[in-house]
């Protein structure tokens, strides 16, 4: 009862009750302006004609131009206001000038020189492409000399988290999109305050709208007074709401520059099924150790420097650590943003699925795909390549998982196989591509991942790790239910005006 009440009454639905208030005043003054209605609508409905020339001129993603353009046509005279108050992709101008600035600082050889691998000795492999593509948009490289653990479960990852976390001697970076009161995060703080007090450098970011449910809107305040330096990410703002879109994402941990841990997994219980939300909840994560953690380090870093300007340098987080002559494949963390023009993320799955041969396995929560992405899976599924996807048969959010099954009928027309995993909810987000190509981090297939969220992932390539991340996806086939014709017959052949509706405007969710 008591975590009802607090739900209740959190930040967040204090934050929906604004804007809706927002909302309502403006609809109903504008009602209410009798006399001047007229000229105001008009006014109003030229806005809507100037939004929708500007959203037909705009460089973005088809679909999300049509998602746009035909409410505002349908409701010119609110439509056009709507999309200047909450539809466009608006980075805060202080973050966005300081991540230009802090970019435009560093020097990408200074970086990451020193243990970075020569791309051009993997111009003979599969991947190499990929490779280049990520180190010249997503401006990270490959590395050789890195040990890769995969995790099937968040509950597999969390002692050795602890572990590491209690062997860091110099610094711990976390990055998070949700933490919450609970063991899991309980646990990880109570190291944190230890290590704080030992005199290590010790910084935690996480996200304001992931955590709103959880956390006081000052919680940051009781953890710098325990020597942890915090930062909440994009604060909410509830009569500025358009930037409630771009959000912190992403899930990193580094320790020391020698151990990194990205994923899908946040700090909270439901993640290590402390708790019993959505059935089993089902994540997957890595873990990293040697020359490939440093690139997490350096994203971190860049993200704090952003909101808080510490360093000039990153050269005394350096880690000493040699890995020479420690083969176990190669590396490539990555990241994606609302800043870049080129969508690495939702790039990067595709042309993993393009370059597929034999097959590609993916989990993901979430399949509310671009024409694009969509494309490519049914184009390799007709050339015979093997497309299995695992989403949740419980869901997190009933309308998403509604949009998620939009999807099914023409993936599975063209031969992709569709699973949904039976025990309860899979949030991990991993691809893998004919035993030697995988990626696995937080990116979700839909919009607000590939275009919204700051988000990150790790490639991995001829890694032993790639054998487990396949275990662990022909175990969850085994024991997850297939979606056929027929089933889409029975469960999807109501609504279905309703479902086109929610396939048109799914690119703005």
């Amino acid at each position: 009862m008591k975590r009802l009440l607090n739900r209740i009454f959190s930040r967040m639905v204090m934050t929906c009750l604004l804007v809706a208030l927002q909302l309502s005043v403006m609809i109903i003054g504008i009602i209410g302006l009798g006399y001047y209605y007229l000229y105001v609508s008009a006014a109003l409905s030229v806005l809507s004609f100037i939004v929708v020339i500007y959203l037909i001129t705009k460089d973005t993603n088809p679909d999300v131009k049509l998602a746009w353009i035909v409410p505002i046509l349908v409701f010119p005279i609110l439509g056009g206001l709507m999309y200047v108050l909450y539809g466009h992709v608006l980075v805060p101008k202080r973050l966005k000038r300081n991540m230009l600035k802090v970019r435009q600082q560093e020097n990408y050889e200074d970086i990451y020189g020193q243990n970075k691998c020569d791309a051009n000795e993997l111009a003979e492999e599969d991947a190499y492409r990929l490779f280049k593509y990520v180190e010249k948009y997503g401006k990270t490289p490959v590395y050789k000399n890195t040990a890769v653990k995969y995790y099937a479960m968040g509950d597999d990852a969390w002692p050795d988290m602890l572990a590491d976390l209690r062997a860091a001697e110099n610094y711990i970076f976390m990055e998070y999109f949700i933490i919450n009161h609970g063991e899991m995060w309980e646990s990880v703080l109570d190291i944190l305050k230890q290590k704080a007090a030992e005199g290590l450098d010790v910084r935690l970011m996480y996200d304001d709208i992931g955590s709103i449910f959880n956390v006081s809107k000052y919680y940051w305040r009781e953890l710098e007074s325990y020597g942890i330096k915090c930062i909440v990410f994009n604060q909410v703002v509830p009569f500025l709401a358009t930037i409630f879109n771009n959000r912190d994402h992403r899930k990193i941990t580094v320790i020391d520059g020698k151990i990194a841990y990205t994923g899908g997994f946040n700090l909270a219980d439901e993640y290590i099924n402390k708790v019993t939300l959505h059935g089993v909840w089902k994540d997957a994560g890595v873990r990293l150790i040697g020359d490939g953690a440093w690139s997490f380090t350096v994203m971190f870093l860049q993200m704090w420097n952003s909101v808080r300007y510490v360093e000039g340098s990153y050269v005394n987080y350096r880690p000493q650590i040699d890995m020479t002559g420690y083969s176990d494949g190669y590396v490539q963390p990555y990241r994606t943003g609302p800043l870049s023009k080129e969508v690495v993320g939702e790039s990067i799955y595709i042309q993993m699925i393009n370059d597929a041969k034999d097959y590609v396995y993916i989990f993901t929560p979430y399949l509310i795909v671009t024409n694009e992405l969509m494309l490519a899976m049914k184009l390799s599924a007709k050339r015979g390549v093997d497309i299995r996807i695992v989403t949740p048969a419980i869901p997190d959010k009933k309308l998403i998982f509604r949009m998620t099954t939009t999807s099914y009928r023409p993936l599975i027309e063209a031969g992709v196989r569709i699973y949904q995993y039976t025990p309860g909810f899979i949030h991990s987000k991993c691809l893998l591509v004919d035993d030697k190509l995988a990626s696995v981090g937080s990116i979700n297939m839909d919009n607000r991942s590939f275009y919204h969220h700051f988000e990150c992932g790790t490639l991995i390539y001829k890694s032993k790790a790639i054998y487990e991340i396949k275990k662990d996806m022909l175990d969850t086939f085994a024991i997850s239910e297939e979606i056929n014709s027929d089933w889409c017959r029975k469960n999807l052949s109501r609504m279905t005006f309703i479902d086109a509706i929610l396939r048109l405007i799914s690119p703005l969710l």
